[in-house]
């Protein structure tokens, strides 16, 4: 009995031993099966401790003409959760929350929305990335990704614009040169632990190229300049905003693009989208009288003006159909410098009917009007011009003083420069070259699109500009001494939606010019939104700004103005808001008056002093001094203080004097005339003197 169980247990155990072999061989075979032969249940082995993260690319890097770094990317951390693996969400939502700056039941809620990878926080400083490793929270841990930066903060940000939280720009050359710069999305290989922690994984890692580098046309340092007087500007004339664009005048290259208001694109996140806009390029405004230039030019190309000819300007005022146009200052007879000069309304609506609208429609497209530049920069406005089929006669008339257009900036820029070079019309362009990741740089190339003018149409209408730096003209504070200057000022009335009507208060001041005039190298735009009176007009406030700029920038060219005379560097400052006062009473005259004034000045009030006593202001008006008796420099002085402008000649005291004392004039745009003598006269009554306001 003994020996048969004996046997009978051999043989269980034997067949036990025989099922367990078989059992694991076949379990060997099946995971032999899986991992080699069968790859989707390879993968899902896989699944359970590996997978792909994926990363922004390392972004290229956008620099100035001359290599300095606008914009570059460096690793920051950012820090990711795996709800799945989170052992208490609530309780890592209150140890997290502190740190990244949410309340711990926001934080809970956000992480129940979803079980797979997720950030918590992107782009948290160095000590942050630490405490959270220091918590060893299980599916909570810390990843370095790319981060945009912005060295020089508000310099240049309209142009270089921004890279979102993605990596993917925004605004500006960022948006523009989006796809050179991003390069391939990077994909890390990973290995999670038990904890649910990522893990690099050696020896695997695959990382995406690198984007391409960008350099831009704007110069750093000239940029800088050109913000800083802009800034200077804007809170001088109490304006609203304001742009200074400079480019190139043959090459097409944008050299300088300043906007204000500004931002700081590092802080993108915390700006309003609309706030980050350039208005250069996304704003179609209404030019004024700098688009009389265009006219003329139009007109002597189609032959319906000769420089020789004459207008009658009415005295001001001139009927169309379904309008009254005027003159700020009223003339006669004008030749077409002087119609440019003096920027009469009247005169150029003259021009603008002999031309035609088909033709008048033409050349304005042909100056780039109405379609966008082709500059790429994302979302260029085209600006506004209807086709002249639909144009009224009133219409016309407008659109020949700038009135019933839109037109950007960096239009206007355009235009200028094809008027000033020869008559070719340059794409204008903010990239000056591109390059690989550690390659060479490639340029870009100069691209005419096609001729506007003649290069003797060209040269002539440059010529007739010049006289409107000139004493008598509207931008004499554009003027740079030793520099020859051309352009031409604009003072645009703002329409007012509310009331249907252009506003009498509201204005945009322009400027746009070419030096040197006789070799023209740049062309700037100045423009300032709503500057306050009496420096509301293109001469009083754009002017200015424009010649502070070219000055610098002709200086980086080699060119170097004369420094102004010391009794006239008031006069190229905006001239404060005048003092209302009480009305001046007639200066007495005869022996009486004499020792009164010798009186005054024992006493120490000097003459200028009683001329700024005798100056009154009547709401947009200006009441004028009594000037006679003065130095030259007093009345330059005086008149700097009061908002107007003065030509004098001859030599000693003032002795005559036009518009006489007493005349109510508008600031900024007035001409007075004085003629000084060689003792100072007695002073007289304001009575009317000879010859008519400029």
């Amino acid at each position: 009995m003994r020996s048969a169980d004996v046997r009978t247990g051999a043989k269980r155990v034997a067949v036990a031993r025989i099922l367990v072999i078989l059992a694991f061989a076949g379990l060997g075979l099946r995971a032999t099966h899986l991992s080699v032969f069968d790859r989707k249940g390879a993968q899902q082995g896989e699944a359970q401790s590996l997978r792909t993260l994926t990363l922004p690319p390392e972004r290229g890097q956008i620099v100035d003409r001359t290599g300095a770094e606008l914009a570059l990317s460096v690793e920051a951390p950012s820090i990711y959760a795996i709800p799945s693996r989170i052992e208490s969400l609530p309780a890592a939502a209150r140890a997290l929350a502190p740190l990244v700056g949410t309340s711990p039941t926001r934080l809970a809620e956000r992480l129940a929305r979803r079980e797979g990878f997720q950030f918590v926080a992107r782009w948290v400083s160095r000590d942050v990335a630490q405490r959270v490793r220091a918590l060893d929270l299980a599916g909570v841990g810390v990843v370095d990704e790319p981060r945009r930066i912005y060295p020089h903060g508000a310099l240049a940000a309209s142009v270089v614009g921004f890279a979102n939280i993605d990596g993917r720009g925004a605004r500006g050359v960022e948006q523009q040169e989006d796809a050179w710069l991003r390069g391939t999305t990077r994909r890390l290989p990973v290995e999670r632990d038990g904890d649910g922690k990522l893990m690099l994984v050696s020896g695997g890692t695959t990382w995406g190229t690198a984007g391409g580098d960008v350099a831009l046309t704007i110069d750093a340092a000239l940029q800088a300049d050109a913000e800083r007087a802009l800034s200077e500007a804007v809170a001088a004339t109490d304006a609203r905003g304001g742009v200074i664009l400079s480019m190139d005048a043959s090459g097409g290259e944008i050299l300088t693009l300043a906007e204000s208001p500004s931002f700081d694109p590092n802080a993108f996140r915390s700006l309003e989208y609309a706030s980050t806009r350039s208005s250069a390029f996304l704003d179609a405004v209404e030019p004024g009288s700098v688009l009389k230039p265009f006219l003329v030019a139009a007109s002597l190309e189609y032959g319906t003006l000769d420089p020789r000819d004459t207008f009658d300007c009415e005295n001001g005022s001139y009927r169309v159909p379904g309008k009254t146009i005027r003159d700020v200052h009223p003339h006669g007879v004008l030749d077409v410098s002087g119609i440019l000069r003096f920027s009469s309304n009247v005169c150029a609506v003259k021009i603008a009917q002999a031309l035609g609208p088909k033709a008048h429609f033409e050349m304005l497209r042909r100056f780039g009007f109405g379609s966008a530049t082709g500059s790429r920069f994302p979302d260029e406005s085209a600006g506004v011009l209807r086709a002249w089929s639909r144009w009224q006669p009133v219409d016309h008339a407008t659109i020949a003083f700038g009135q019933g257009i839109g037109v950007t900036s960096v239009q206007l820029a355009a235009a200028m420069a094809s008027l000033s070079n020869g008559g070719e019309w340059v794409r204008p362009r903010l990239v000056a070259a591109h390059r690989v990741a550690r390659g060479a740089w490639q340029p870009t190339r100069r691209e005419v699109s096609h001729r506007v003018l003649s290069p003797e149409v060209s040269s002539l209408v440059v010529s007739m500009l010049e006289t409107v730096v000139t004493p008598e003209g509207t931008g004499t504070r554009a003027s740079l001494p030793g520099i020859r200057v051309a352009g031409k000022t604009g003072t645009a009335q703002k329409f007012d939606r509310e009331s249907g009507r252009y506003s009498s208060q509201r204005f945009r001041a322009w400027f746009v010019g070419v030096v040197p005039a006789d070799d023209p190298r740049l062309v700037i735009v100045a423009g300032l939104d709503e500057p306050r009176r009496p420096h509301h007009t293109g001469g009083a406030s754009a002017a200015p700004l424009f010649a502070r700029v070219a000055a610098a920038q002709l200086a980086r060219l080699g060119i170097h103005a004369e420094e102004r005379p010391a009794q006239t560097r008031v006069a190229a400052s905006p001239a404060p808001p005048p003092v209302a006062s009480a009305p001046p009473r007639p200066a007495p005259s005869g022996p009486k008056a004499a020792a009164a004034a010798r009186s005054q000045e024992e006493k120490g009030e000097s003459q200028p002093a009683r001329a700024r006593r005798e100056f009154a202001s009547r709401g947009e008006r200006i009441l004028l001094p009594d000037l006679q008796g003065l130095t030259r420099a007093e009345v330059m002085q005086i008149t700097a203080l009061i908002g107007v402008r003065a030509t004098v000649s001859g030599s000693g005291h003032a002795i005559r004097q036009d518009p006489p004392p007493g005349t109510v004039v508008d600031a900024g745009e007035t001409i007075i005339r004085i003629e000084l003598g060689g003792s100072p006269p007695q002073r007289q009554g304001s009575g009317a003197a000879p010859g008519g306001q400029g």
